[in-house]
């Protein structure tokens, strides 16, 4: 059975803001606000061409890109912060990125079934909460030095940024003009690595700050000194996320007291009754298999990045500054979609992707092959390709989907997981060929989205004029 996610309004007539009554083959809105055209919305956004009375809450929105866009960056520095404190291998680490991933594929239809009962702006404030208490979780997780209850913790955040997730894109799509809402997606999705590139800079400087034991000094000690040891360094994570908690919690209010534009959710035709199944639709098949692809490639080259660029042969950085230098991957992304936006307008979208994609294989590629700063500064201008990707594919993905475009959207949220799975396996192959070696991983991502960009992205309109 197909999921479903927050729905997205579909068709109605042109200049109506009041509801039409549902239908069997429409999805029926309840209310759609001054700003909202009362149309499907779908299609590549400036901040000058959305309407006075939805730029603000627009840019209230925004602020929850920003927050999750840390707090999911901000595991790339506790990967190799947990590894050295618990001396775990790379696929043990790895349960770090699996824990937090996961939620996306466990969460993301309750998360739709709270959307469509309490509406986009209830869910988000409930998201942050849920995030707030996995944050203040951190600190009974470092007091009592247990990786599995970071793990727990781990999942609580990451449940509560799925709700967010769930309910804050399809509320960006809807809150403007449709011919521009695969742009303005991007132009949040900017800011969302604007968080990114500032958390491991940040994340360095605190949590990241005292030099770790090496294995064989851990070795030495004995039980007790070991947990003393490992209580110690796991303290460091105690500030940062007490001051995350607490700026989730004043972000709930703030959403909460804000004059947010009302968009009630849909009721979803089923697909029986339209006449059309997701099955049918290649290119959202093929385009979940995209999303799962890229999220996983990203998230294996971000949560090695420390211990690559520790090693001998590529930079041989202490923990704190290779934390510095990804800040680099995350800022090339938000570059890249600071960029996007205008050039998603100018240029086909499946050609763009299809080059991204070619030249971040590319550049992972020659990472591999190479050592000392080539290796480095290539595998770190990956972000800058990896920007328009996500909101492209999805697009994508979507097309011509209609009144099963909300359960569509389900499918590519939930693809998601590929940030859970791909980084495990990659970690359990740099176990046994080394680190420098495992990449091949994200390369096969890449190829697989370069296919995806030239052949199968076309909606079945397309297939049936070539056919």
């Amino acid at each position: 059975m197909s999921p479903r996610p927050a729905a997205v309004p579909a068709p109605s007539k042109e200049g109506s803001t009041a509801s039409p009554r549902p239908t069997t083959s429409q999805v029926a809105l309840a209310q759609v606000p001054s700003c909202v055209p009362p149309r499907a919305l779908h299609g590549p956004v400036s901040a000058s061409e959305i309407p006075a009375n939805c730029a603000r809450p627009l840019a209230v929105v925004t602020t929850l890109f920003f927050m999750w866009g840390f707090l999911t960056c901000l595991n790339d520095i506790l990967v190799p912060h947990l590894k050295s404190i618990f001396d775990l291998t790379y696929a043990e680490v790895m349960l770090v990125q699996f824990a937090f991933f996961s939620a996306y594929f466990l969460f993301s239809v309750p998360w739709s079934r709270v959307v469509n009962a309490f509406g986009y702006q209830r869910t988000m404030v409930v998201g942050l909460v849920l995030m707030a208490l996995g944050a203040l979780l951190f600190l009974p997780a470092a007091s009592y030095a247990s990786f599995p209850v970071f793990l727990a913790a781990l999942v609580v955040l990451a449940a509560g940024i799925t709700g967010l997730q769930v309910s804050a894109n399809p509320y960006v799509v809807v809150l403007g003009k449709p011919e521009t809402a695969s742009s303005r997606l991007d132009l949040t999705q900017a800011f969302n690595s604007l968080g990114t590139t500032l958390a491991p800079k940040i994340g360095g400087l605190f949590i990241l700050a005292a030099a770790p034991l090496a294995a064989a000094e851990l070795a030495k000690l004995s039980p007790a000194a070991l947990h003393a040891y490992r209580v110690e360094q796991a303290a460091s994570v105690k500030i940062p996320y007490l001051v995350i908690a607490i700026a989730l919690g004043l972000l709930a209010v703030l959403i909460a007291r804000s004059n947010l534009p009302r968009i009630e959710t849909a009721t979803q035709a089923s697909s029986n009754s339209v006449g059309d199944s997701l099955w049918k639709h290649r290119n959202l098949i093929l385009g979940a298999l995209g999303i799962f692809t890229y999220v996983g490639a990203e998230v294996s080259i971000g949560s090695f990045l420390v211990n690559y660029l520790g090693q001998p042969d590529i930079a041989g950085f202490s923990p704190r500054t290779a934390a510095g230098y990804v800040s680099f991957f995350w800022g090339g992304a938000m570059v890249g979609r600071f960029l996007g936006a205008p050039l998603l307008r100018r240029f086909p979208a499946r050609r763009l992707l299809a080059l991204c994609a070619v030249l971040a294989s590319a550049l992972v590629a020659t990472s591999m092959l190479t050592q000392g700063h080539v290796a480095m500064w290539s595998i770190l201008a990956v972000g800058l390709f990896n920007s328009i990707m996500f909101p492209t594919i999805f697009s994508l993905g979507v097309a011509e989907l209609g009144p099963l475009t909300s359960s569509g959207s389900g499918v590519l949220n939930m693809a998601i997981v590929g940030g859970a799975i791909l980084p495990l396996l990659q970690g359990a192959i740099a176990d046994r060929i080394g680190i420098h070696s495992a990449f091949f991983i994200p390369v096969l991502c890449y190829l697989y989205i370069l296919y995806f960009a030239l052949d199968g992205s076309k909606p079945n309109s397309q297939r049936l004029r070539a056919t």
